[in-house]
């Protein structure tokens, strides 16, 4: 078998494949034999067919199912003998073929871009120190209490934190407009479910009272109709409800497995624990989102298009799943999420991956199992039945190969951050958990 590989550019590569006469008769003969014991031709019972009608009959077919078998078969051996490694699939043209001679065809693929990683100790990393204070311990219990609160009717006006249920209609210039239009409504104010002119314009009003409310819709509104418009809403307040939070009882501690003698302090011992767990996990994926995007910036490579173009239909999966579009048919969600939504992605991912493999082997790094198993105890800790999760998450290799990906991604961030020396940067716990909202 004669190999021959060109470089048309980049990452491209054309291997050309010679496949002897004498292998393709032989292929051909066999497949013909296979034929011949099973064959059922006119006159003849099944198998005793003679080989010349046999091979009249099926000798062009034969050929072209043996000249794919061969295909098959010398691929991965082309590519042993040339020493490449393609990226993804390759295009296959036959491109010479005729009864009794040699084949050939073209495989047409992309390899892997060779790699040199830049400097790996210059990287600036910047470490969170976060300490877990009291306020935050009263921050969560006051979360946890919200959480299982209890609406009352109160005859009292309505105020922020109130559940409430209303009627409402909206018109504009004396029209009334799609959305506009709403039923025993229920919310409450001041969690932003609508504008802000109309919860509060609400506030301050009691139930049964009808009343009108000016409501500016903002520039960027997301019905264009209704943009820079102010609307008048006639609302009719039917139902006003205040909070009441539960007590630090027996009941509430038992309803996150608090031990009723361990009490109060119990309770806080156990979210400073929570709280602990969380700040250190959101100081670990700071730091591997500053590596993993300063690796990216001082290494540009080229990829793979096969590469990217295989992330694509994962990426869109994702954010289908994240907006409950799971059911939807192929086709319509490649309409609905076409590849350019997630093409720099896609790259992004690709690169990370290449660039992750290549510190693997200069840092040879090996899969910690132990710490496989302690993030497993993590995680299961979380539900009231650990040993059901971890052998849940056993018993599904996909999830169990997530779960070592996701620590050898740990490794490589640590081994990278290793030989730097990050500058730290205090924070409160607010801060380093919801960033935006901090600073806003």
């Amino acid at each position: 078998m004669e190999v021959h590989v060109d470089s048309p550019g980049g990452l491209r590569r054309q291997m050309r494949v010679r496949v002897p006469a004498e292998q393709v008769a032989k292929a051909v003969d066999a497949r013909l034999t296979r034929l011949a014991q099973r064959a059922k031709l006119p006159g003849f019972r099944p198998g005793k067919a003679p080989r010349k009608v046999v091979e009249q009959q099926f000798g062009e077919s034969a050929r072209m199912e043996a000249i794919s078998d061969l295909v098959q078969q010398t691929y991965p051996q082309a590519l042993t003998q040339a020493g490449v490694t393609p990226a993804g699939q390759p295009q296959i043209d036959i491109t010479a073929e005729k009864a009794g001679e040699a084949f050939e065809y073209v495989a047409n693929f992309e390899v892997y871009p060779e790699i040199q990683l830049g400097a790996l100790d210059r990287l600036q990393i910047e470490k969170p120190v976060v300490e877990v204070t009291e306020a935050d311990i009263d921050r969560l219990i006051g979360n946890l209490r919200k959480a299982r609160r209890e609406f009352n009717a109160v005859e009292r006006a309505a105020q922020n934190g109130d559940a409430i249920k209303i009627d409402f209609l909206g018109k504009v210039d004396g029209e009334a407009f799609a959305g506009g239009e709403g039923k025993d409504v229920q919310f409450e104010l001041g969690e932003g479910r609508f504008l802000p002119d109309l919860e509060n314009g609400i506030v301050g009003h009691k139930a049964g009272e009808t009343f009108t409310v000016d409501v500016r819709f903002p520039a960027d509104y997301r019905a264009e109709n209704l943009r820079d418009k102010t609307a008048q809403f006639e609302v009719t307040l039917k139902e006003v409800r205040e909070p009441k939070l539960p007590e630090i009882d027996a009941e509430f501690l038992k309803a996150h497995q608090v031990d009723e003698g361990a009490g109060e302090a119990g309770l806080r011992a156990k979210c400073r624990t929570a709280l602990e767990k969380e700040r250190d996990k959101a100081i670990q994926n700071r730091l591997k989102s500053q590596a993993l995007e300063q690796l990216l910036k001082a290494n540009p490579i080229e990829l793979p298009q096969a590469l990217v173009a295989q992330e694509i239909p994962r990426l869109r999966q994702e954010a289908a799943g994240r907006m409950n579009m799971t059911n939807v048919d192929a086709a319509k969600l490649g309409e609905m999420l076409p590849d350019a939504l997630f093409e720099q992605p896609a790259r992004q991912r690709v690169a990370l991956g290449l660039l992750i493999g290549e510190v693997i082997k200069a840092k040879d790094v090996k899969l910690d199992a132990a710490r496989v198993e302690t993030v497993l105890d993590g995680i299961a800790a979380d539900y009231e039945q650990p040993e059901q999760v971890k052998a849940y998450y056993r018993s599904r290799p996909e999830l169990l190969q997530g779960l070592r990906a996701m620590v050898l991604e740990d490794q490589v961030v640590d081994a990278l951050v290793a030989g730097v020396t990050p500058s730290e940067t205090p924070m409160s716990l607010e801060q380093l958990l919801n960033p935006q909202a901090a600073s806003a």
